[in-house]
């Protein structure tokens, strides 16, 4: 299993949908994010079916353990244990965590959260990560639920850590944005902000230093 990078606070979702309308392969784009060693890194297949997120998923498998970098699959915790990557990344309406831990119970599990109430309730379930927002308005979901903003943020990881677990904070961070998020001490989620303008993937890994330098307060 690849061990996480210590230093690094970035987390970038590598979005298959996204990708798709910039015309941006998913594999190399992956690759490109790799080389900034982030903490982990999540494929996230919405329109995908089972097959096909599971052929990207085994070829995401090499490239992060080459990069010593953890994947997580997102909401399909049947098709990560099946490509052998590190973890699955589970929403409230997906397969409860306590049932992810019996049928793999190697697996790292990350938990989605989108108020306080649901925040206690996983952290009592002790995931490897819990994730809280949307912190910002973001456009990466249809239906998102309501922002929570910073000092929402700030409430959440002080009781994340007191419980020592690792609070992801997602939605819509920015470069602009990131020096607030380090602020909270969490981890970064992000999807958009890695997305170069001009589909150039040698941008890729300079986009996520400045968001890296960033969340360390730089």
């Amino acid at each position: 299993m690849a061990t996480p990078p210590p230093t690094s606070r970035l987390y970038p979702i590598v979005d298959v949908d996204a990708l798709s309308q910039r015309g941006i392969d998913v594999l190399a784009f992956a690759e490109r994010v790799l080389e900034a060693r982030p903490r982990y890194v999540q494929l996230r297949a919405k329109s995908l079916g089972g097959r096909d997120t599971l052929a990207l998923l085994r070829a995401l498998v090499p490239l992060c353990r080459g990069a010593g970098v953890p994947l997580f699959a997102n909401d399909r915790p049947d098709l990560a244990l099946l490509a052998g990557a590190d973890g699955v990344h589970v929403g409230q309406d997906d397969l409860p965590l306590g049932e992810v831990r019996r049928f793999a119970p190697n697996l790292r599990v990350g938990l989605s959260t989108h108020d306080l109430p649901q925040l206690e309730a996983a952290l009592e379930l002790a995931p490897d990560y819990v994730a809280f927002g949307p912190v910002f308005s973001t456009s990466s979901k249809a239906r998102p639920d309501p922002v929570v903003g910073v000092a929402g943020l700030s409430a959440a990881a002080e009781r994340a850590r007191i419980r020592g677990i690792e609070l992801v904070a997602i939605g819509g961070i920015d470069r602009a944005r990131a020096g607030e998020i380090a602020e909270t001490g969490a981890i970064a989620a992000v999807i958009a902000a890695l997305l170069p303008e001009d589909g150039e993937l040698r941008r890729v890994p300079e986009l996520a230093r400045e968001l890296e330098s960033a969340l360390a307060g730089g």
